[in-house]
């Protein structure tokens, strides 16, 4: 791993209800509706070259609602409409399972699933991220107690509509 010197300080996003709307389970492009000022706040991170990292519990895929590859389709056009703005998310990372899921494959109690914090881990370790100095921006207790337990600020968005998957 790098020097303590070369790491950098990322801002880790939650997806639904912190970049897009919480329609509940999304499963298709065409329900991605980017919330106000989205774009506006990437880019200025991105000004900045912090880069931005979205971890993200996606049990749709466990659930059998869509697939590992529809899911890429739809972050594929959450960065397309970003790109609109000159915004971009540095990389995606996804947590298909839920110990209750649907399809055995993903059935499981991962490392990975928020409030775990193995996605945060990945990233830090994939893109050179110092985690103390990092952010985690969510709209759920899962996401700050992700955050909390690898030393991220953490920073939770409010939305009474907003519900935990």
């Amino acid at each position: 791993m790098a020097s303590d010197r070369a790491l950098k300080k990322a801002t880790f996003l939650d997806r639904d209800g912190v970049l897009i709307s919480d329609v509940g389970h999304l499963t298709s492009r065409a329900q991605i509706q980017l919330l106000p000022g989205v774009s506006k706040a990437v880019k200025k991170l991105n000004d900045q070259q912090v880069p931005v990292v979205v971890v993200t519990n996606q049990s749709v895929v466990g659930r059998g609602l869509c697939s590992e590859e529809e899911l890429d389709d739809i972050h594929l056009a959450l960065r397309d409409l970003l790109g609109k703005n000159e915004a971009h998310i540095t990389r995606f990372y996804f947590c298909p399972h839920h110990p209750s899921a649907a399809m055995s494959a993903y059935r499981l109690d991962c490392k990975c699933r928020k409030p775990k914090p193995g996605m945060l881990r990945q990233a830090a370790r994939e893109l050179g991220i110092d985690l103390v100095g990092s952010v985690m921006v969510g709209d759920n207790f899962t996401d700050i107690q992700a955050g909390l337990s690898v030393g991220c600020r953490t920073v939770l968005i409010s939305d009474s509509d907003s519900a935990e998957d």
